[in-house]
């Protein structure tokens, strides 16, 4: 296998060509994931990015992955078979979903202590000549279809043996406990995500004997970011330290002054849904709220404060009052 590099320059994705794979090869495999040299979007609403620090600890744990899977295959198998790993990217669910084609193998893990599941991908002629292989079979060119009930335990338990590796992959940063779960043919039935969240997906090229494929492991980028975090053990230079304080009281100060919608409510109340049809203008709708009850001062459907009403010259105003217990309890 053939040494990696680091990433791009902005730590979005690493990329490294796997020995004696051709350019036409690389060129479909660019094509199957929807890529262009084109410019990228960027979600400001999602600054987070993949570091080249993150990428390469990312990367040490999937190449280890990637040997060990490999070796479990081929004496698994009895075919001689290679698990190499490809690229590292930085996605969100609904684009990774968007690369990938129809049939296939989707299998979603749980993986404790990381919150969410994972995905697991692998083509469904892949699947197909592994099961042949685990049967002694000889391989070749397998018929596109869905798996038999014969045929979908025997795919759960390699897929078991290849989580097993996962674990081992991933050991020097947290001990993983992954469990298959249910496994499906449309990646657009498979919805353990928003389409918008952001997902870590390594993708490998697998080849078992004459087969081979683009196999892909997606991990939400919520649940191994936290694991990657190594900021607190990096030590700053003074400047860095007066960049970041400063940083930080422009943006105490930007907070601040940001305006926000703030309602002073009475106590809700309930009311049928035939009275609320038929309210007509000139109704009077009781109140239950005690006149001696303070109002409560909302922010966001969060109560912050009481206050009483009242007035300060001509415009209607509230004055904030200490809650009574009774309001303290509610």
């Amino acid at each position: 296998m053939s040494q990696a590099r680091p990433g791009a320059a902005d730590g979005y994705a690493v990329t490294k060509s796997p020995s004696a794979v051709s350019t036409a090869r690389a060129l479909g495999r660019i094509t199957r994931r929807g890529r262009n040299t084109g410019p990228q979007p960027y979600d400001f609403r999602r600054p987070i990015k993949l570091s080249r620090e993150h990428v390469r600890t990312l990367q040490i744990a999937f190449e280890t992955y990637a040997r060990s899977c490999a070796t479990l295959l081929t004496t698994r198998l009895r075919t001689v078979s290679h698990v190499t790993l490809l690229a590292i990217e930085q996605l969100t669910y609904d684009e990774y979903v968007g690369t990938l084609t129809s049939p296939t193998v989707v299998a979603t893990v749980t993986a404790e202590p990381l919150p969410g599941a994972m995905l697991v991908e692998l083509s469904l002629p892949t699947a197909m000549a592994s099961i042949d292989h685990l049967l002694g079979g000889p391989g070749g060119t397998q018929p596109e279809r869905p798996l038999t009930d014969l045929e979908v335990p025997l795919l759960r338990g390699l897929l078991d043996r290849m989580l097993g590796e996962l674990r081992y992959g991933f050991e020097a940063l947290i001990e993983l406990d992954p469990k298959l779960g249910n496994i499906e043919y449309n990646p657009q039935f498979i919805r353990v995500l928003g389409p918008s969240d952001a997902v870590v997906v390594a993708s490998f090229e697998m080849k078992i004997g004459a087969e081979e494929c683009v196999a892909s492991i997606c991990i939400p980028f919520a649940s191994i970011f936290p694991v990657l975090q190594t900021d607190d053990d990096v030590e700053l230079s003074a400047s860095e330290r007066a960049a970041r304080r400063t940083a930080h009281q422009h943006l105490s100060a930007s907070i601040s002054m940001a305006p926000i919608d703030v309602a002073v409510r009475f106590q809700p109340i309930r009311m049928r849904t035939a009275d609320i049809v038929g309210l007509q203008p000139g109704d009077v709708v009781p109140l239950t709220h005690s006149v001696a009850r303070p109002l409560a001062i909302t922010v966001n459907d969060a109560t912050l404060a009481h206050a009483v009403p009242g007035n300060q010259g001509s415009r209607l105003a509230c004055l904030v009052v200490p809650a009574s217990k009774e309001d303290l309890r509610s």
